[in-house]
């Protein structure tokens, strides 16, 4: 009959059983920004992807590392989630980027064990944590997460068996590509400089590129300068991306307030 759907939402939201037993809906509390980091590898963000398909190596997860301040991502194809695996790929990966300050990660058994303690109090790193059953306090890596998990799908062959030598093809994918929040590609932040990749070829195809005839010395200090001039630039893109998202997610959101006996 006409009206149906509405008169079943009545019906519905009327029904004692319901408001007692349902769900009740959540209020959430407005977003409260995190301080910008604007040195890269400061502070990285740290979580596993898995268990995948095993692949014919035999990995089957995925340590992701994220830095916050360029967004450049790390993801190591892992055999197992002990401890000691991570710590030793966490080495390798600090004695080409350097040692962080502080390491976000989650409540994950491998995160929280004592090797990983020791590790961080050797090489005097804060340990942060999420909040326990709350990923959304790393948002960010948990995006990359999403999105490396679609990349994946996208071009793993039919038995899922080859993700991992992939791998590095789509972190440089990832690592070109200008982001939203900043600006600029997180190779560019990182590097000073922007990768030489496959569009790169095409257009050196197009147009015969001058030879720059710089040395060695000019080079690096040209890239500490354009480092100094990106700097405002990309702290300037953070602060308008985390207002974005913060206005975006505040119109649902509303400050409770509790009284003594609450």
């Amino acid at each position: 009959w006409p009206g149906i759907y509405a008169a079943v939402r009545r019906y519905c939201t009327s029904c004692p059983e319901c408001q007692i037993h349902g769900p009740r809906p959540h209020l959430r509390a407005p977003l409260i920004p995190l301080p910008i980091i604007e040195t890269p590898f400061e502070r990285i963000a740290m979580d596993l992807v898995g268990p995948l398909e095993k692949s014919a190596r035999g990995h089957q997860y995925i340590l992701v590392v994220l830095d916050y301040a360029t967004r450049y991502p790390e993801a190591v194809p892992l055999r197992n989630i002990m401890s000691k695996t991570i710590a030793k790929e966490l080495v390798r990966i600090f004695s080409r980027v350097g040692i962080p300050k502080e390491i976000l990660t989650d409540q994950g058994t491998p995160f929280v064990a004592k090797l990983m303690k020791d590790l961080c109090a050797l090489l005097h790193i804060r340990s942060l944590r999420t909040s326990v059953y709350h990923p959304q306090t790393d948002g960010l890596v948990e995006r990359f997460n999403r999105t490396l998990k679609s990349m994946l799908r996208k071009v793993v062959s039919r038995d899922g068996k080859d993700w991992d030598t992939l791998l590095p093809y789509l972190l440089f994918a990832v690592w070109e590509v200008p982001q939203a929040s900043t600006g600029f590609s997180p190779f560019e932040l990182l590097y000073g400089r922007h990768p030489r990749g496959i569009l790169d070829l095409a257009k050196e195809g197009w147009e015969e590129q001058p030879n720059p005839g710089r040395n060695v010395v000019e080079h690096v200090l040209q890239m500490k300068d354009r480092i100094a001039q990106v700097a405002p630039l990309v702290r300037e893109h953070m602060e308008k991306a985390q207002g974005a998202q913060q206005t975006y997610y505040n119109r649902q959101a509303a400050t409770r307030k509790f009284h003594v006996g609450d």
